[in-house]
């Protein structure tokens, strides 16, 4: 795809992550342009395109019509987790890029098939982590590289929500990859992956709802070298939603919604506290990583520096060990 101008995307499912997505692609127009939408319902998939202006031929009544469409470049997988794995599957196998929303998959198997289908016909995959993108928390890794904090010893990251319990809400259910952790806890997990790598020892804990999911969940990471991330998730509280990255010299702070954050705070020893402020981010913050597709198949690569696919997997196999440890299966695993 090295040359094109505007990169042509396809959403497939129509929530409410994929009306948010589409109205942040009209933010970026000399890189991205939403061509089509896939849904499994023909009423659902004729509202958006209505909506997001999709000409009627372009608006697919099935995910297969969708990954067919020859006038797509890459598709946005907006589906619950439980439907990644299926839905990113026609789209690469179509040969049609893909950037799928957090987590990859609902496990680490699912995932490796994912990467493995992906590099085998060459087509770029992407998990939709924008927090990896985010231009305050590329900053924040720039200082970090500098030595500002020294070395980075231990990280600590909360993201928690209040959701009263509703048995079919997708974050209750279990078929529909739902719990805390998934959703939520994706979050902290990637961030603690994104400054300290892959952890040498896993401890949970979590309260399960009464579907066998978790909605109250506490995690400790260890690294045999010394850092150690303390983690936490919920759907049973609402939270600032914080991060620290604590080193030798200093520490940074990201007072709320670290996962989308516009700045933060340095502290260093013998210095005053600096506010560090990034430009605002236009809508509601996807752009970045639709910039980053489109900067990534510009430039023919089929996967992203900043969100590589093994460190995907490594987040997986995390996850995977946080479930085992705190009893939580989907159906068919």
């Amino acid at each position: 795809m090295t040359g094109i101008r505007s990169v042509r995307w396809g959403v497939l499912a129509t929530g409410t992550i994929a009306h948010t997505f589409a109205e942040d692609l009209r933010l970026v127009p000399d890189d991205a342009e939403l061509v089509a939408v896939g849904s499994r319902s023909a009423e659902s998939a004729r509202r958006f395109a209505d909506r997001h202006g999709i000409a009627p031929d372009h608006t697919h009544s099935t995910w297969q019509d969708l990954a067919a469409d020859p006038d797509v470049d890459v598709v946005y997988i907006a589906t619950p987790h439980s439907a990644h794995h299926t839905a990113a599957t026609l789209c690469l196998e179509a040969g049609k890029a893909v950037l799928c929303e957090k987590p990859l998959t609902l496990n680490l198997a699912q995932a490796r098939d994912l990467v493995s289908i992906a590099r085998k016909r060459n087509v770029f995959l992407m998990e939709a982590m924008w927090t990896y993108v985010n231009p305050a928390v590329l900053r924040m890794r720039e200082l970090i590289a500098e030595g500002v904090i020294g070395e980075v010893r231990s990280v600590h990251a909360d993201f928690s929500i209040s959701l009263p319990f509703d048995a079919a809400h997708r974050l209750h259910d279990p078929l529909q990859g739902g719990g805390a952790l998934l959703d939520l806890g994706v979050y902290p997990v990637s961030f603690a992956h994104l400054l300290l790598g892959v952890p040498d020892s896993v401890s949970a804990w979590a309260h399960l709802n009464p579907q066998g999911v978790d909605d109250n969940t506490g995690i400790v990471l260890g690294y045999d070298s010394g850092p150690v991330a303390v983690l936490s998730c919920s759907l049973r509280t609402q939270t600032a939603q914080r991060a620290s990255v604590n080193g030798t010299r200093g520490r940074i702070e990201f007072a709320s919604d670290f996962f989308h954050a516009d700045g933060f705070v340095l502290h260093r020893q013998g210095h005053q506290p600096e506010e560090v402020r990034l430009p605002d981010s236009p809508g509601n913050g996807y752009t970045h990583e639709a910039l980053e597709v489109a900067r990534c198949l510009r430039a023919g690569a089929t996967e992203s520096p900043f969100v590589p696919l093994d460190g995907t997997l490594a987040v997986m196999t995390t996850l995977d060990a946080v479930r085992e440890r705190i009893g939580v299966r989907y159906p068919g695993e």
